[in-house]
């Protein structure tokens, strides 16, 4: 779990244009919330070898970290998890 919580981090860190590890820490937890609310909440099994799941955990905890969790989810990001409730078992 560890190691894909780091590639996950990693993409997040990228996509957001983030070299240093300042931020690190604030990025993990939101990345393993994100992780949890899939996971508990949608009852999603995830599989990190798949990247449409990847690049949704991506693209889900940059939209997190950039609107302080506050904001409408976008269309694009409801749609897909929509997708993957379906496709994923989820609730």
């Amino acid at each position: 779990m560890a190691e894909n919580i780091d590639k996950i981090l990693s993409l997040v860190k990228a996509t957001l244009g983030y070299k240093s590890s300042v931020r690190d820490e604030l990025l993990k937890a939101i990345v393993k919330s994100v992780i949890d609310e899939l996971e508990i909440q949608k009852r999603i099994t995830l599989k990190y070898d798949n990247s449409e799941h990847l690049m949704f955990i991506v693209d889900y905890a940059v939209f997190r970290y950039e609107n302080k969790g506050a904001g409408t989810l976008p269309r694009n990001l409801e749609y897909r998890l929509r997708n993957l409730m379906v496709k994923c078992g989820g609730a």
